[in-house]
């Protein structure tokens, strides 16, 4: 519990928000889709800026899951506490009235840290799906699906790592729903247009 609490408070610290605020003197929530991540920051203010956004999310989630690392060796229980708890955070993060982003990269983080075959299985599909389609989103979508069958393959029998898994999954598909109705409806905002045939 204490680093699920801990996970929360680190992943309430929203680089998108925080340097979006500094850099560019506006906030990121006012722009584009209104989340506070990664994604809209690329697409709707510099490079530069979305790098460091990208950069701070990766690095504070990190952090959260080293200090389960460092703290708790060998706990399995308290590693996917405190990957559950940066994620939470910096999707609900009290702070800013608990609007905050999807949690893609942090979720990608913990996956990582879990399993880095299941992490880099993960992030290649996902990369994958969203280049050949130009949806950002349903490469996250698919990436989240994966998750349990990967875990279901991988860590037969693991009751704790399936439950976490469908944790982050579930969280991911929900901060997707928007995005799920978008895409049903074909008014999803695609990231590249796909070359026309002629």
């Amino acid at each position: 519990m204490v680093l699920l609490a801990a996970g929360y408070l680190f992943g309430c610290v929203n680089s998108s928000i925080i340097l979006t605020t500094l850099l560019e003197k506006k906030d990121v929530r006012d722009f584009g889709s209104g989340n506070a991540g990664f994604t809209n920051t690329l697409r709707n203010f510099r490079l530069r800026t979305a790098i460091l956004v990208f950069a701070g999310d990766a690095l504070k989630a990190a952090a959260a899951l080293t200090l389960a690392v460092v703290f708790a060796k060998g706990n399995s229980l308290a590693l996917f506490g405190a990957g559950v708890g940066v994620i939470l955070g910096h999707n609900f993060p009290f702070v800013h009235k608990f609007k905050g982003g999807k949690g893609v990269l942090v979720s990608c983080v913990a996956l990582f840290f879990a399993d880095w075959r299941m992490g880099i299985a993960v992030l290649l599909l996902a990369v994958a799906v969203m280049l050949i389609t130009g949806y950002v989103s349903l490469g996250s979508l698919t990436g989240a699906v994966l998750l349990p069958v990967l875990t279901v393959a991988l860590h037969r029998g693991d009751m704790l790592f399936l439950a976490f898994s469908l944790v982050v999954a579930g969280l991911s598909v929900y901060t997707h729903r928007e995005n799920i109705k978008r895409l049903r409806g074909g008014t999803e905002h695609r990231f590249r247009k796909r070359s026309e045939s002629k």
